[in-house]
């Protein structure tokens, strides 16, 4: 088995009388693509967003690279490697795609005092990125805003990587794709893996699942309810964890 990059152990989240997460322990390791699986409301999003630093845990420690680790903001949470891609991606259609991987991070140099953008570096170091994912796409310069889907999944993947990620969450990446685009994703999350980072995908596809991921871990009404191997498991079985069908799950939900 590959090194645990995060460890979260005994996460629990509360809004007030409500609870959404709770006694989670959970394992992130190095290299492997782990997905997250349950119905809405199952607290998929509401512990990523803790790992992610958008929520301070209620209980619970958070370990990264073996050190415990406090996050207030997402700048925190991407100091110490971790990215997370939301399904809405958050790029800047009008900026070229060298321009929304640098966003906020731009490569300078003074001339008599006047800052002035390193354009070229920055162009070259994404070119790479892009070469690396295979993404196919050709011009650092086009504009966003004409790319497709999937191109634009590889600018926001780019852009973890310029981050220096260690970890990548990707929250319903192939959401609203085609099919030949929804396959050049599931290709981009295995490179990622294969390059050494941590993936967590968080996706209602269940086949798309299957097809990338090497764990899968099922969540249900805010407890983690069930960790799987790809390769010890099966998609009715996934369903029936997800569903609360699964004799495991009604065990577990009675003693509770």
């Amino acid at each position: 088995m590959s090194e645990a990059f995060l460890v979260a152990k005994g996460i629990a989240k509360r809004f007030g009388g409500l609870t959404a997460l709770s006694d989670v322990d959970l394992e992130i390791r190095a290299g492997e693509v782990l997905a997250l699986l349950g119905d809405n409301g199952a607290g998929k999003s509401t512990f990523i967003k803790v790992l992610a630093g958008a929520h301070p845990p209620s209980e619970g420690q958070i370990l990264v690279a073996g050190q415990p680790v406090s996050f207030a903001s997402p700048k925190d949470a991407a100091a110490s490697g971790i990215a997370t891609i939301f399904q809405e991606l958050a790029l800047s259609e009008n900026l070229s795609i060298s321009e929304n991987v640098y966003l906020g991070r731009e490569l300078k140099h003074s001339v008599l005092g006047v800052p002035f953008l390193r354009r070229k570096e920055m162009k070259q170091r994404v070119a790479e990125l892009l070469k690396e994912l295979d993404a196919h796409i050709s011009d650092p310069e086009a504009p966003v805003g004409s790319l497709s889907g999937g191109q634009r999944q590889s600018v926001a993947i780019c852009r973890a990587l310029n981050l220096n990620a260690k970890l990548v969450i990707m929250d319903e990446p192939t959401a609203a794709l085609a099919v030949a685009e929804t396959r050049k994703v599931l290709a981009l999350i295995r490179k990622l893996a294969e390059r050494g980072c941590a993936v967590v995908l968080i996706s209602h596809n269940i086949s798309d699942v299957f097809e990338v991921a090497d764990r899968m871990v099922v969540f249900r009404r805010g407890r983690k309810v069930a960790e799987r191997l790809r390769a010890e498991t099966e998609l009715e079985e996934i369903v029936a964890l997800i569903t609360g069908a699964h004799p495991d799950v009604r065990a577990l939900e009675k003693a509770q």
